[in-house]
This record gives structure tokens, sequence and C-alpha cells, in this order.
């Protein structure tokens, strides 16, 4: 590694927390001790394991596959300070957009919600790395970094991958831990082992593999672009396969859209507005349920009717796993 010029990354521990759960490798994903009870660890909690918050939805990216292209004004640091404060018990946050990282005051929100009893993790695009990376260290527990695979598959179906290097590098300068997702369609699936690769030598913690969904921009995929849970389990058999034969480092996760995973993330918009996502049937995949502006994410939960899928999915138990607490597959 060292050849390379890449720095050293702590070595990945577990967090513990009660109820039998841990932090897997700096919080990339969360795990359960043997025996554990899904279904009524779900039933006794008051609170999520995850939320994802936008704090913006504004983007230098156009992704091809982007759900969130209706724009709203971001919300400011009262109204953050608000939804923080009535986020408490959440284990986890993801500080989204947008593209998180555009905003100027973004570290201020770092700081804002290190502040609390919080694991924090930030899905960017890196390419405003340089700017945050060194405000943000040792404050987030890892960066998500959205990435399909080589030079030219990026740039057809994301962005700038000369972009987005150097700000992963800035990142990893600081000893910010990363993870890579990638949304896979028939035309990238033969990329698929070099994005395992390329995370293999940045030392990522995982890569996420995710299916589009048909919103927002994803409304103008072909419709050949869409690949079967089937052929998705195919890609990734394969893709366990190559990890042992090459011994990649990187946990593998495949997300696909079945009624296990429905409705399994809960966002909150920058108007505060929390929604239980994907949710099949509803026009924009959205079902709201409360607004983290007005009341505590624990009476959100309540009439939140997607429990036992948030747990399964946030436990690696309706999806595809292999690697670092996720030993073989998942239904």
């Amino acid at each position: 590694m060292t050849d390379l010029g890449l720095p050293g990354i702590p070595s990945r521990r577990n967090l513990v927390m009660e109820d039998g759960l841990a932090f897997a490798t700096h919080g990339h994903h969360f795990t359960a001790e043997p025996g554990v009870d899904v279904r009524e660890l779900a039933r006794r909690a008051v609170a999520p394991l995850s939320v994802i918050v936008q704090v913006t939805k504004r983007c230098d990216f156009d992704c091809s596959f982007c759900s969130e292209v209706i724009q709203l004004p971001d919300p400011t640091p009262q109204q953050l300070e608000t939804m923080r404060d009535n986020l408490k018990g959440t284990r986890r946050i993801f500080l989204s957009g947008g593209e998180p990282l555009m905003r100027r005051d973004f570290g201020e929100i770092v700081d804002m919600f290190a502040d609390e009893d919080f694991v924090l993790a930030v899905p960017t695009n890196a390419t405003h790395g340089l700017q945050h990376a060194k405000r943000i260290a040792g404050k987030i527990a890892f960066a998500n970094i959205g990435l399909e695979g080589p030079r030219g598959v990026t740039n057809r179906v994301r962005g700038d991958y000369d972009k987005v290097m150097p700000g992963v590098r800035a990142l990893q300068d600081e000893g910010i831990p990363i993870s890579l997702s990638a949304v896979v369609y028939r035309s990238t699936l033969a990329a698929l082992p070099f994005t395992v690769q390329i995370a293999d030598v940045l030392n990522a913690g995982k890569v996420k593999l995710i299916m589009p969904l048909r919103k927002g921009n994803a409304l103008n995929l072909a419709e050949h672009e869409f690949i079967t849970d089937d052929e998705a389990s195919e890609a990734f058999g394969r893709l366990t396969e190559l990890r042992s034969t090459y011994q990649w480092s990187p946990a593998l996760r495949l997300t696909t859209w079945t009624p296990e995973n429905e409705g399994h993330m809960i966002v909150v918009e920058p108007t505060g507005k929390a929604n239980a996502w994907p949710v099949y049937d509803s026009k924009d995949l959205f079902e709201p349920i409360g607004n983290v502006l007005e009341e505590p994410i624990q009476e959100i939960w309540k009439r939140y009717r997607f429990k036992e899928n948030h747990y399964r999915k946030y436990l690696g138990a309706s999806i595809r796993t292999i690697g670092h607490g996720g030993g073989g597959s998942a239904a």
C-alpha cells in the first residue's frame, strides 16, 4: 500500500451497543449476536437504527439514476438543530443530500450532530472532499463514496471520475474510513469486479450494490437497464467467487427491491418531513410518516409500519452479504 502512496487507515473494529448489536468496521454496517430475534428487536425498539437526513438537495452531478431531482431550499442551521434534537435515540445518522459537501457550512453541521451520541456517516461523491476533509476528520465514522467502477463507466452513469478521486484521497489523507456504493445497470455488470478491485486498493470497508428505482432521472432509463432479482443474485455470486479468488477485503452488500426491503429507509427531507422509502405503491416512492421539525423521532417511529423491514435490512437479514459480519447470503 505504501508503494501506491495511500495513507494508513485505522484497523477495523466493532463499536458495541446494547441489545446484542454492534456497528461493524467503524459503523459501516450493523451486526447482531447469533440467535438475536430481529422481529423482537424491532418490536421493542423505540427509535430507528439509522436515519438519512438530507442537508441539501443540491448536487454538482446529474446521475442518470438520481431519484432526488426535485429541489428544495436548504434547511437553516436552526432547523438542523431542531432536527438533531428530535432525532436523539437514533443510532446512526447519514448526513446526506443531494451532495452534502456542497454546503459551505458542512463542517459546522457535522460539529452540531457530533455533539450528540450519534454515529455519523456521509454519503458523498467526494468532489468537495478537499474543502471539508480536515474539518470533519475524527467526527464521522465513514464516508460512503458513489462510484460505479472505472473512469468510463462512472463518467457515463454518475459524473466525473477525475473529480471524485482527488476528493477520495483527501478524505483518506485525514484518516476517514470509506466505503463505496454502486448503482447496478445491465450495462455496468461487467464493471463490477473492477469496482470491487478499486475498493480493495482503497481499503474500503464495504461495497454496496443497489438496484435503480423508477423515480426522478431513472424514469428515463431504458427498460433493459433494469436487471431482475435473479440476475442480481447471479452477479453477486460471481463477485463472491472472485472475492475469494483474489482475496479482496471489502465486505459486499447487495440490496434488491423485494417486499422484505420495502420502506426500510427513513429519509428526512430538508423541510423536516420524514418518509419511509421506498414504498412501491406510492407515486414518488415516499410515504410521509411525520416531521422532525415538529415532533421527536420516537413519536414518528410509533406510526412507522416498516419496523421489521428496517431492522432486517440494516442487520443484513433481507439482503445478500459477504464479509465482516455477513458471512453468507441472506434472504
